[in-house]
């Protein structure tokens, strides 16, 4: 384990704004977690469990300690014929996890390929794309309480695992670090093919007849096209979750809105926050280094030093352009500190 002292968090996070933690601990075994907690439950400092920093926007410099687990391992803990049961430890690469489960011939995820961060980052936000969330292979996880050290099993149920949310974000939001994480995953061939992209890019390449291989190439070929690169352009992906709004609503918005793009969703409609952010005609706009990606409108971008707050003023100046001509309220995916 090793703590540094007023570290800079710049090249620790994909927006990659100047500022730094107080202290700044990396844990490479399971086994220190809980005495480093003791310790600094004594001092009474604030606490921020951070992986690989792809879901966050710092607006000043962190004044307690930052927890990066780098904790590594994939262990099968129940298989048959049809599936199979993986233990996986919260600081895994999440992508290197999809490839090493994609290569063994387990499915499941294969949609949720090149999604930045760790794996003990994917159930609180309950990360999903391409049609597929986690909740749908996460068995159960452990994590231990960051006030007293106290470990406990969730349940996928336990998780309360909503539309890019889980009860992580919500009432036990920074009470607990995760450390492992069980996913199910199948044998047999079983397929997400229901985002008309995906079925265009394998179209394109001329596969009729995929594999989860073939899946995971043409997901990560999408990204790598929609998505910029945070080590060109400083940025967390996707920065607002597209909205659900009821049926009645969207009927209206498709009245006056024909091309309004949407995705059936169990809770009403889901819309698509690129379309309308885009429609209030931010796509490409700066306000200094702060920008609105040219190609994707749902990314917002550090084009070198602009601080976090300059982002988050752009991220409320989009979201009152958005209310004031659809009525509609954006809220942020990323978690701003």
């Amino acid at each position: 384990m090793k703590i540094q002292e007023y570290k800079s968090l710049q090249k620790e996070h994909t927006f990659g704004v100047r500022t730094t933690a107080r202290y700044f601990a990396d844990i490479d075994r399971e086994a220190d977690v809980i005495p480093l907690l003791a310790s600094l439950q004594e001092i009474h400092q604030p606490l921020l469990v951070m992986g690989d920093g792809s879901n966050i926007l710092f607006t000043g410099d962190f004044p307690g300690t930052v927890i990066r687990l780098n904790t590594k391992g994939i262990t099968i803990t129940e298989q048959d014929e049809d599936s199979v049961s993986i233990r996986v430890s919260a600081g895994e690469v999440w992508d290197e996890v999809v490839a090493f489960c994609v290569e063994k011939g387990w499915g499941g995820i294969e949609n949720l390929s090149l999604i930045p961060g760790r794996t003990g980052a994917s159930p609180v936000q309950n990360i999903g794309a391409y049609g597929v969330e986690l909740k749908e292979v996460l068995v159960e996880l452990e994590a231990v309480k960051l006030s007293g050290g106290e470990k406990r099993i969730f349940s996928r149920e336990d998780c309360r695992f909503g539309y890019r949310e889980s009860i992580f974000l919500t009432i036990l939001r920074g009470q607990y670090l995760i450390l492992n994480v069980t996913l199910r995953l199948t044998k047999k061939t079983t397929l997400n093919l229901a985002y008309g992209s995906v079925q265009h890019e394998l179209k394109q390449a001329g596969i009729t007849s995929p594999s989860i291989a073939d899946v995971r190439e043409v997901v990560c070929r999408i990204r790598r096209k929609k998505l910029p690169d945070p080590k060109v352009a400083g940025n967390a992906g996707s920065f607002f979750r597209n909205p659900v709004i009821r049926s009645d609503q969207f009927n209206k918005l498709k009245s006056q809105y024909p091309d309004v793009v949407s995705y059936a969703d169990p809770n009403g409609v889901k819309l698509s926050a690129a379309w309308l952010i885009e429609k209030c005609s931010w796509k490409g706009k700066r306000a200094g280094d702060a920008g609105v990606h040219p190609d994707q409108p749902l990314v917002l971008v550090n084009y070198g030093n602009a601080t976090g707050d300059e982002i988050l003023n752009l991220a409320s100046m989009i979201r009152q352009s958005v209310i004031a001509r659809f009525g509609i309220l954006l809220e942020p995916e990323v978690n701003i500190l």
